[in-house]
């Protein structure tokens, strides 16, 4: 075997399929870096020059296939030649694993994305595992690219461009037996037979995976162009152009040269070439290692627990519990009245019907769920959830109860969002054993969870928690035990200032568009009609003692006139059939001051907060607010869009609001640890 080939394994079996086991040292994920790629074109030449009866590619890894292209490498392209180099690279190496005239097979266990999916698509068939774990996709419109080693052309030509392209689209991943539904795989087998059906698959050759008939119609120049514009305009309702370009470059390349292989190609790699050196990329790959980085704050071998018990059955604690029985805990659920636990389970199979598509597991998360009003599943538990409504005393009570009964070794868990732990420790005999973990609502949509540590918080609950939230496969941030933590800190003085504006007489709609065409990915007061006025002034009255922040009189008026929002069906907006009705000939003012009021009065919080070490320093906090709010991911977090934009130029922009709209714009002293770039 060829020396320089360490990340492949080879092996002939007496049936004479060559496998190709890729197996990349050094990491737990396989990616197609340059390395790989280059190895992968040495064995394919192995291969031309002797012919086995197939080839099957699989992995040598747990976790799954392959997680797609080493995104470190787009990091070091500073121009269009180098990213070409790079990706006729890969597209070379898959072109000729097409050409290859003996069968070839992607056997798929785990995740399969992006230059993986690219890789299995080149292949004449593809076998995927029957387990939810086993997902494919193309993602890279997450990165700001899209498909560039042939897998826009090769996706488009085999499967109906509706799925093809909204899955480039959306970069959602697919289950497999969605995955096979569409053609993006051929076969779906359980562990015990996915060997022998990729042999088998290989030897039978049956017809490979082809356009169908209503694709082929799709695909027609004239339709192509009127599908095209009708994909962009939904495009459009979620990712404005200026932002994320990937999406409409995705269209205009099939749209322009469907039907010439060589052409799209060639386009296919220029397409990414040109997106690759943006700022968006960079920004969004920024957020991709952000994401990264969360990860690795903990472990999970330091803490496998097996029982959680969550104490309070609303839409926050209900939640919690159905996450964690849907990612294979034993949970058991406790609340006052058997009505509130039916609430909470109910809304548990709505997400499990959206979430679990393999009816068996579906029905064992289920079984994992477990109502238990009277609290016997405190004793049990590994970790112990308290997730009641807002008060310090009802929180102290609770805690009298369990602590006693809870196992020495157990997580004692608050999911407050405002209440500082050293108030609620207070309770505790062992106030070292309480640590926040502090869940954002929709617990199922939102990937950050908060782990509070205050002062008296041992070094053992900390760490267990963390290790604990990649369990239930969220991202771990530690803050510090303060007033609003880090996410409802920061985001609260932008809501505050957007019901400011409200009450100067701005129109609702021109707020809400001003923030939506920075790139949040809702407008503050519809975000506050969402969340519930009432929430938000309790939120704000709790923060404006600590901080000095200024609660406008609008928010009271609404919550005496009992006008709450959504929930309601009025507040700002009156909602009809759940969405707000908006007024499209609505004044839209000096979006830019709008726009900058909004902004300035977040990026300020953040500054603030990085002063005080809520978090340890400025790539955490980026994190938090970007997978705490959804803020612009392609603007890389609150204090890298301060240091591009020029921090200077920022706070000399604030002085002026402040002078002339109040004291809260004054730039804080957190602005001098912050370098623009």
């Amino acid at each position: 075997m060829n020396e320089s080939i360490v990340d492949w394994i080879t092996e002939t079996d007496d049936q004479g399929v060559l496998w190709l086991t890729l197996d990349q040292q050094g990491t737990d994920t396989n990616v197609l870096s340059s390395s790989v790629l280059d190895q992968l074109n040495l064995l394919v030449d192995g291969i031309v020059k002797d012919i086995p009866k197939a080839v099957v590619i699989c992995s040598g890894k747990t976790s799954g296939f392959i997680a797609g292209a080493d995104v470190k490498e787009f990091l070091a392209v500073t121009n269009k030649q180098e990213a070409m180099i790079m990706i006729k690279r890969g597209q070379n190496v898959f072109s000729r694993i097409e050409s290859l005239p003996c069968p070839t097979v992607a056997m798929i266990e785990g995740f399969c994305m992006g230059g993986g999916t690219e890789l299995a698509l080149a292949c004449d068939y593809r076998v995927g595992l029957d387990s939810s774990s086993t997902k494919i996709g193309l993602p890279e419109v997450k990165l700001g690219i899209h498909p560039a080693f042939g897998g826009l052309v090769r996706s488009t030509s085999k499967i109906n461009p509706m799925h093809s392209l909204e899955i480039m689209l959306s970069g959602r991943a697919l289950a497999m037996k969605q995955a096979k539904a569409m053609g993006f795989v051929d076969l779906v087998q359980p562990k015990r037979q996915i060997r022998r059906a990729a042999q088998q698959i290989a030897f039978s050759k049956p017809e490979r995976q082809s356009l169908p008939m209503l694709g082929k119609l799709l695909s027609l120049p004239g339709v192509r162009n009127l599908l095209s514009a009708y994909m962009k305009k939904q495009v459009a309702k979620k990712a404005a152009k200026q932002h994320y370009p990937a999406p409409y470059a995705i269209l205009d390349v099939w749209c322009q040269y469907y039907g010439n292989k060589k052409r799209i190609m060639e386009e296919e790699a220029n397409s990414v070439a040109r997106l690759i050196q943006g700022d968006t990329v960079r920004n969004l790959i920024r957020v991709f290692f952000l994401q990264t980085q969360l990860k690795g704050l903990g472990d999970k071998k330091y803490f496998a627990p097996k029982h959680v018990h969550v104490i309070g059955a609303g839409v926050m604690g209900g939640d919690i519990a159905a996450w964690c029985a849907l990612r294979g805990f034993t949970v058991t659920l406790q609340d006052r009245e058997p009505k509130f636990l039916s609430k909470a389970m109910a809304r548990a199979h709505k997400l499990y019907a959206r979430r679990i598509k393999v009816l068996h597991e579906r029905n064992a998360a289920l079984d994992r769920l477990i109502p238990d009003c009277k609290g016997y599943g405190v004793e049990k538990a590994d970790v112990v959830i308290e997730a009641i409504y807002e008060n310090s005393e009802a929180k102290h009570e609770i805690y009298r109860d369990i602590e006693p009964r809870m196992k020495p070794d157990a997580v004692l868990a608050t999911n407050t969002s405002s209440i500082p732990l050293e108030e609620l420790a207070k309770a505790l005999q062992e106030p070292e054993r309480l640590v926040g973990i502090h869940f954002f609502n929709p617990v199922a949509m939102m990937p950050l969870v908060e782990i509070v540590k205050a002062k008296q918080s041992s070094r053992q609950m900390i760490d267990r928690a963390v290790a604990f939230t990649l369990h239930i496969g969220k991202l771990p941030l530690p803050v510090k035990s303060s007033p609003g933590f880090l996410v409802n800190r920061i985001l609260m003085p932008y809501l505050v200032e957007a019901v400011f504006l409200h009450d100067e007489g701005i129109a609702p709609e021109a707020i809400d568009k001003a923030a939506v065409d920075f790139g949040m990915p809702m407008g503050p007061v519809e975000l506050a009609d969402t969340v519930g006025i009432d929430i938000c002034h309790s939120v704000a009255k709790n923060l404006s003692a600590a901080y000095d922040i200024s609660v406008p009189a609008g928010l009271e008026k609404y919550v005496d006139a009992k006008k709450l929002g959504k929930k309601t069906g009025s507040g700002f907006y009156q909602y009809k059939n759940g969405k707000a009705v908006k007024n499209r000939d609505a004044d839209l003012g000096d979006q830019k001051m709008i726009q900058n009021r909004l902004i300035f009065r977040l990026l300020n919080e953040a500054a603030a907060c990085l002063d005080e070490k809520i978090v340890d320093e400025v790539d955490l906090l980026d994190a938090g607010i970007i997978f705490g709010t959804g803020f612009a991911p392609f603007r890389g977090g609150p204090l890298n869009y301060s240091q591009q934009k020029g921090s200077e130029t920022i706070t000399g922009t604030m002085q002026e609001y402040g002078s002339q709209f109040g004291e809260r714009f004054n730039p804080v002293k957190g602005w001098r640890l912050l370098k623009s770039e």
